[in-house]
């Protein structure tokens, strides 16, 4: 068990410290936290909104290096999570903005979003191999097959990261990030009051998780891609949330909707993590059936390295179905709390 279990604990460890990290910045017009999530004192919420985007895309581009290199795991991460906040702002003000502006937008930040996936897989499937691990050390640990499957992510992952080396790394990135930058700036959003993006905005977004998680409670256990789907929007209502959410200085307390915004971020939050890590673990379950020892008869589909024997496959399965499902009845437990509401009322307790 000791040398693989002691790398995957120190691995674990790191990753926990790399989920759990946030991008601070020393921003002038910004709040203290995720780039100016919250609106300011005092600040019209047209021009909060703007600001809010603009900051998502500046914290994007500090993460990614302009040489063309490779960014690392932890750049790949914080650039990737201010562009889920900047795509969730587009959600919360689509019916505000010009007709098409929604559109070129969004497909702009997931293009560049996807330009950085492949070694972010890598990277995720790596962790997710580790952490299952460390929840099964006598069982996983000291099994060769397990160590080889490690190995095989692991030069998986350096592969990936060649790859993107040799095609000019975050290059195409950046130049989509900028280009998206610039068409922001000249975003003329109309005035409007907190109340009304609440009744219209947030309630859309809420309805169309409620109607996601009702999905997902319907679907069977082995529907990765439903669950998945109401996990995307689970993170639209906890961004909008926090971007909603009135900061406050030391003479003026937190207001009552402030409050409630704040708690529904972190519900938000915590559910779209256990929704992560439930899609983590069925990336990594296909990555185990795709990979597993030639049948007789049949040509080789991967790599020599990479196969996983029938009785390593089968341990691993096993691990990852039983830890989904836990994940799974959880989650939905606690979709059933934060969506309990009609969209209609759940903006009423807000106002």
């Amino acid at each position: 068990m000791a040398p693989l279990t002691a790398t995957v604990a120190a691995t674990v460890a790191v990753g926990a410290g790399f989920m759990l990290t946030r991008a601070s910045r020393a921003r002038g017009e910004a709040g203290p936290d995720e780039g100016g999530l919250g609106l300011q004192p005092g600040e019209p919420l047209s021009s909060a909104l703007k600001r809010t985007a603009l900051a998502q895309i500046d914290i994007a581009l500090e993460h990614l290096p302009g040489d063309g290199a490779t960014p690392d795991a932890t750049a790949v991460h914080e650039t990737r999570k201010a562009l889920k906040r900047a795509r969730a702002l587009l959600r919360l003000v689509e019916h505000e903005l010009q007709e098409g502006t929604f559109a070129r937008e969004d497909a702009a930040l997931r293009r560049a979003g996807r330009q950085l996936a492949d070694t972010r897989d890598a990277e995720v499937m790596m962790s997710t191999l580790d952490a299952l691990i460390a929840r099964h050390p006598r069982k996983l640990g000291a099994r060769k097959g397990v160590r080889r499957a490690r190995a095989a992510l692991l030069a998986r992952r350096e592969r990936e990261q060649r790859r993107a080396q040799l095609e000019a790394g975050s290059a195409g990135a950046i130049a989509e990030l900028r280009a998206a930058r610039a068409r922001m700036q000249m975003w003329q959003l109309p005035e409007m009051g907190e109340t009304q993006l609440l009744q219209t905005g947030l309630a859309r977004l809420y309805r169309r998780g409620r109607v996601r998680h009702r999905r997902a409670a319907r679907a069977s256990g082995s529907d990765s891609e439903t669950m998945h789907e109401w996990r995307k929007h689970v993170k639209h209502l906890r961004y909008s949330a926090e971007m909603l959410e009135r900061s406050t200085t030391a003479q003026t307390p937190r207001s009552k909707r402030a409050l409630q915004l704040l708690a529904v971020a972190k519900q938000a939050d915590e559910l779209g993590e256990m929704l992560g890590e439930e899609h983590d673990l069925s990336v990594l379950a296909a990555w185990v059936r795709a990979n597993g020892a030639r049948k007789r008869g049949h040509r080789p589909r991967v790599r020599r390295s990479e196969r996983i024997g029938r009785g390593t496959r089968k341990l691993l399965l096993r691990a990852i179905a039983s830890r989904r499902a836990e994940l799974r009845r959880k989650a939905l437990r606690r979709g059933k709390r934060l969506y309990k509401h009609s969209p209609e009322r759940f903006v009423q307790t807000l106002s």
